[in-house]
């Protein structure tokens, strides 16, 4: 089998859908034939699309969260570092006036010319964000900011932070104050510099495409006529019960045209409210895939539960797939997620015992 090549990129921002790169790649570089075409409904931080890159092939991805096709846009463009630096000189150097939120937040998380530098990005992003230069220097900022300090050289730019969600507002401003922790200046083109050399080397170019969009609608896979379908649909879902996924990523969220306080709204995400409304809204999602591939497609799904719910998680997917235009072929463990960092551990305030995931196989029906 191919061993991964420069992945990198992989890591350029955290997501809650973080199976490793392994998973796609180890499928595709094994099963897929050249010119197969891969989708992924639930792309989260791309990882599946970003897999079809390295190996050559071409791919859609579908998130109904704008941080998500954010990220998993940013590794999708072919740039180099230096275009990626030059950009920012060039947006920061124009700059005009920009809105900058205002509260005790706000003062407490980052230098205040810091912050001015972010929102001055951020404004020119939701004006412009269509060149790969521009796409990818969204993302290095999706990655960078915030996180934890680091003893040497800047690489976020937020006062202490978990890197893998923003805590909620009133607790940031307790810790930072009861630790005495002020925000310090970072140099901000210093920092996407560093992250830029880091990330992007030079990585077959292909045709991807992301889009914002609620997969459960049938629109969102839609291929035209130039294509005969998706050969592979590669794919973790939201865990049943893991609906915190704007309210936890708030400040990236807002990054990327969000308010810029906490935002508890999921009408754009699978529903949780109980395990038929969830299983109902997973069978829309195989539906819609089924009806946009060809008849030799594959469908692969990691899916796991969190310990908080009651409902097992190869029952609800089992469920979800009944008529569906697919046909469960094999079932297959796949640790847990402590083993592979999932959703469970990155997002959950207390530490859960994990639950098992599994890797579920289906052929077109």
């Amino acid at each position: 089998m191919k061993k991964i090549p420069d992945a990198a990129l992989n890591g350029l921002c955290p997501y809650f859908t973080m199976f490793p790169l392994d998973f796609p790649f180890k499928i595709l570089a094994r099963r897929a034939r050249k010119g197969s075409l891969v989708l992924d409904p639930f792309c989260g931080r791309g990882t599946t699309n970003f897999a079809a890159r390295l190996l050559g092939l071409d791919s859609l991805a579908v998130d109904s969260s704008p941080v998500a096709t954010a990220i998993t846009a940013a590794k999708l463009v072919a740039v180099t570092a230096e275009e990626i630096v030059g950009e920012a000189q060039k947006i920061l150097e124009e700059s005009g006036n920009s809105d900058i939120p205002q509260g005790e937040f706000w003062e407490w998380a980052f230098h205040c010319d810091v912050l001015r530098s972010v929102c001055i990005l951020r404004d020119s992003f939701l004006k412009d964000c269509t060149t790969g230069p521009r796409i990818a220097l969204r993302g290095l900022i999706l990655g960078a900011l915030h996180g934890p300090r680091q003893k040497t050289f800047a690489s976020y730019l937020s006062n202490q932070c978990p890197r893998t969600y923003a805590p909620k507002p009133a607790y940031s401003v307790r810790f930072w104050k009861e630790k005495q922790l002020t925000p310090q200046r970072v140099d901000v083109i210093g920092v996407i510099s560093r992250r830029a050399k880091r990330y992007y080397s030079e990585l077959p170019t292909v045709f991807s495409e992301v889009r914002l969009s609620d997969s459960r609608k049938g629109h969102s896979f839609s291929l035209g006529t130039v294509s005969s379908g998706f050969n592979w649909i590669i794919t973790s879902p939201p865990y049943y019960g893991m609906r915190t996924y704007i309210p936890d990523q708030w400040l990236r969220n807002w990054f990327v045209g969000g308010a810029d306080t906490v935002d508890y709204s999921n009408d754009r995400q699978i529903a949780h409210s109980t395990p038929e409304i969830f299983v109902d809204n997973l069978h829309r999602v195989w539906q819609n895939a089924a009806e946009a591939s060809n008849p030799e497609a594959r469908l692969v799904i990691r899916f796991g539960g969190i310990s908080d719910r009651k409902a097992n998680p190869l029952e609800l997917i089992k469920q979800s797939l009944i008529d569906s235009g697919w046909r469960l072929s094999a079932i297959r463990r796949a640790g847990t997620s402590e083993e592979g960092k999932r959703q469970a551990d990155s997002f959950l305030r207390k530490k859960s015992v994990p639950l098992c995931e599994y890797d579920i196989w289906a052929k077109k029906a």
